[in-house]
């Protein structure tokens, strides 16, 4: 075989053919507003993510936590993923999670209760892609993850402003 056409090759047993990305619009589009969530609803001691329009339930994710889940978040590092009311506040298609969803923590509160304490709160928490299919191991410095495939969805259906919370 000729040797330029291993690349090739390796992109199409990966699915990743150039034919396929011009088909397939990248990021993937939102749906119709009728179809979008206009809330999330997270539960972490039961590692799932509910996506709800008009209280209703129209997707179901189990979800992978930060390495330490129990708990609210308290500060930089401790690995922790916060619970609380938040919002969806940057949609990031370059994210090195395959796609991510920025959270708005931390809060007023959460700032307030670092400040006392004198620590930094962190930041940068994100619903995101990258965990394998059928991992059950807490592998997040704090954030909530789902397979690349399910983040696919969910990016189609989470706009920015949309209300999230986290329960223990």
């Amino acid at each position: 075989m000729k040797p330029w056409r291993w690349p090739l090759l390796l992109l199409a047993a990966f699915g990743l053919s150039s034919q396929a990305r011009e088909r397939d619009p990248w990021p993937p589009p939102l749906l119709p507003a009728v179809q979008q969530a206009d809330a999330i609803h997270v539960y972490k001691a039961q590692r799932r993510m509910d996506l709800l329009r008009e209280g209703r339930v129209i997707a179901t994710y189990r979800v992978v936590l930060g390495g330490a889940p129990v708990g609210h978040k308290r500060q930089q590092g401790d690995r922790r993923t916060p619970e609380g009311d938040y919002r969806i506040t940057y949609r990031n298609d370059r994210s090195r999670f395959h796609l991510s969803l920025r959270i708005s923590y931390p809060n007023e509160a959460d700032r307030r209760q670092a400040a006392a304490r004198g620590v930094d709160p962190g930041g940068d928490i994100m619903i995101h892609g990258a965990t394998p299919p059928g991992s059950r191991t807490d592998w997040t410095e704090g954030c909530i993850a789902v397979t690349n495939a399910e983040m696919e969805a969910v990016w189609q259906r989470v706009p920015v402003g949309t209300p999230v919370r986290i329960g223990p």
